[in-house]
C-alpha cells in the first residue's frame, strides 16, 4: 500500500516538474520566493515544490488607448485619444516584470502629462495639423521613460481630435461659407466667360453678316452691268435697260410677297409722284366732306325756320 502511494507521489513530482510556455510568452521562475530564472516558450523543466512559476509576461506588442480632454490655446476644449504601441524587451522581462505592478497606469501617466504639456501651446487648427508632432512628443517622453522598466514603445498615434459640439458646428459653417465663396467666384469667373464667348460670337457674327450683305451687293452689281451688257447688244440704250430692269425687279417682288398667304402687309406707292397724288386726294376728300357736311347744315337750319314759321302762322289763324 505504501509503495502504491510512493508510485502515486513520485508521478504528480514528476508531472509538476514539467510546464510548457507560449509562443511570444516570458515565464518568470522563483525559488522560495526569490527570482530564479526567466523560462521561453517550449516545454520547461523545473524542481517541484521548491520552484514556482511567478508569473508570466506577454511579449508581444500591446495596444493602450488613452483618452484626454485638454485646453487648446484659444480656450477651445477637445478630447484626443492617443493609442501607443509598446512591447516588452526580451533581454529585460526581469524589469518589466517586478519594476512595474501596473504599467498602463504609468503610461496612461506619461501620455497625460505630455498631451497636457504640448497642446495648450497650439491653437486648434494647428492640433489638427500638427498631431504627428505631438505623437513624436509623446513617444519620445515614453520611451526616456519607459526604457527603464524593460519596455519599448513601437509607436504613438493621434487616432481622435473631437472639439465641443458647438465649436464642431461653427468650424462646419465657417467652412460651408468658405465654399459658398469659392464656388460664387467660378460662378462669376464662368459667367464673364460666357458674356465673353457670347460677345465674340456676336461680333463675328456682325462682321460675317456684313461681309455676306457686301458680297450680294457686288454680285447684284455685277449681275446688273451684265444684264445692261446684254440689252445694249439687242440695240436697248442704257437708261431703257435701267428701267426694264427696275421695273422687272417691282413685279418680281410683288409676286414673291403675294406668294405668302399668311402675309399681313400692305403696299402703298412709295414712289414721290405717288405720294403727292395720295396727299391731294386725301385733302380733296376731306375737302369735299366738309363742303358736304356745311350743306347738310345750312339744310337743316332751313327746315327748322321754315317749321317755325308755320307754326306761327297756324295759331295766329286760330286766334283770328
Amino acid at each position: 500500500m505504501i509503495g502504491y502511494i510512493i508510485i502515486v507521489l513520485g508521478v504528480f513530482l514528476l508531472l509538476a516538474s514539467f510546464f510548457t510556455v507560449k509562443q511570444q510568452t516570458g515565464a518568470v521562475i522563483e525559488r522560495f520566493g526569490r527570482f530564479s530564472s526567466i523560462r521561453q516558450s517550449g516545454l520547461q523543466l523545473k524542481i517541484p515544490v521548491i520552484d514556482r512559476i511567478a508569473g508570466k509576461i506577454n511579449l508581444r506588442i500591446q495596444q493602450l488607448d488613452v483618452i484626454i480632454e485638454t485646453k487648446t490655446k484659444d480656450n477651445v476644449f477637445v478630447k484626443m485619444k492617443v493609442s501607443v504601441q509598446f512591447k516588452v524587451i526580451q533581454e529585460k522581462v526581469y524589469e518589466a516584470f517586478y519594476k512595474l505592478e501596473y504599467p498602463h497606469d504609468q503610461i496612461t501617466s506619461y501620455v497625460f502629462d505630455v498631451v497636457r504639456a504640448e497642446v495648450p501651446k497650439l491653437k486648434l487648427d494647428d492640433v489638427f495639423e500638427r498631431k504627428d508632432d505631438i505623437a513624436i512628443a509623446v513617444k519620445r517622453e515614453l520611451n526616456e521613460a519607459m526604457t527603464t522598466y524593460g519596455y519599448d514603445i513601437i509607436n504613438t498615434l493621434i487616432t481622435d481630435i473631437d472639439p465641443d459640439i458647438q465649436v464642431k458646428n461653427a468650424m462646419n459653417r465657417i467652412n460651408s461659407a468658405d465654399r459658398e465663396k469659392t464656388a460664387a467666384e467660378y460662378e462669376a469667373e464662368a459667367g464673364r466667360i460666357r458674356i465673353v464667348a457670347k460677345a465674340k460670337a456676336e461680333a463675328e457674327s456682325k462682321r460675317l453678316q456684313g461681309q455676306g450683305i457686301a458680297d450680294q451687293r457686288r454680285e447684284i452689281a455685277r449681275g446688273l452691268v451684265e444684264s445692261v451688257d446684254v440689252l445694249n447688244k439687242v440695240g436697248i440704250n442704257s437708261q431703257e435697260a435701267s428701267a426694264l430692269i427696275v421695273v422687272t425687279q417691282h413685279y418680281d417682288t410683288l409676286q414673291a410677297i403675294g406668294a405668302d398667304t399668311n402675309s399681313n402687309l400692305i403696299l402703298l406707292p412709295n414712289s414721290p409722284q405717288a405720294g403727292s397724288d395720295m396727299l391731294n386726294n386725301m385733302v380733296a376728300s376731306f375737302t369735299a366732306s366738309n363742303q358736304v357736311g356745311e350743306a347738310m347744315k345750312k339744310a337743316n337750319s332751313n327746315s327748322r325756320i321754315g317749321k317755325k314759321k308755320k307754326d306761327e302762322f297756324g295759331t295766329t289763324e286760330e286766334e283770328e
